[in-house]
């Protein structure tokens, strides 16, 4: 199955390496490329459905639209889009926030080609690509009361039926699975995913199993 890519970058090099790279893998497509966030929205609206891209490659800084801002219009118009975000500042604070988004991956600028592919390979098949080194950066963010500004808003903790659906979820169960599972209807799963997320603050799926891995309710096999 091929995987269709766009990539955002306002540094010319970055972009034509980026592309280059990718058009020697046979299961990938690059069907846009787009040096600011305000092109890249434009030429969403004129692309077919067939190249209408799976994963979309944001840097952060750009102008006159910086990847933050790209990232949240992105999940509001297109939640279905996985997005990765590729960039020479990974750090705690802006992976945190892009975890807050429902980004499904962080990668450095400086990454090797195999953990590229394997990101890109990885989100498309789960919806998420998260290492160990992200696992322990997030873990150093929560636990830094200075630096974290409320990553997950867990007001209400989550009662026991909740994480066992949490659970079913990282597992990439359905809500009629999960139903079936639990002997309830898939709508009363579905409330308790909406109820699950607006407890953690999270956007979307992504952010659930992110919280689940870093609060031990489920063990994500982590890349090294």
């Amino acid at each position: 199955m091929i995987t269709n890519i766009a990539i955002v970058d306002d540094e010319e090099l970055i972009l034509e390496g980026v592309k280059m790279l990718l058009s020697m893998e046979k299961s990938i497509s690059v069907t846009i490329t787009s040096n600011n966030g305000n092109d890249f929205l434009e030429n969403l609206t004129k692309i077919t459905r067939e190249e209408f891209p799976h994963i979309a490659l944001v840097d952060i800084q750009m102008q006159p639209m910086d990847g933050f801002e790209l990232v949240e219009i992105l999940r509001e118009k297109y939640p279905e889009l996985k997005i990765i975000i590729l960039s020479s500042h990974y750090k705690s604070s802006v992976l945190g926030y892009m975890v807050k988004l429902g980004v499904s991956a962080f990668l450095p600028k400086n990454s090797n080609k195999k953990t590229f592919i394997e990101a890109i390979t990885q989100v498309h098949k789960n919806g998420i690509y998260f290492t160990t080194e992200d696992h322990n950066m997030l873990l150093s963010y929560l636990n830094d009361t200075q630096k974290n500004k409320g990553l997950f808003e867990t007001g209400d903790e989550l009662s026991d039926r909740e994480k066992e659906v949490v659970k079913l979820i990282c597992k990439e169960l359905t809500n009629q699975e999960i139903a079936e599972k639990l002997s309830l209807s898939p709508r009363t799963i579905e409330s308790h995913r909406q109820r699950i997320l607006d407890k953690i603050g999270a956007k979307n799926t992504v952010g659930l199993v992110i919280f689940a891995v870093v609060n031990g309710i489920y063990d994500l096999p982590l890349k090294l």
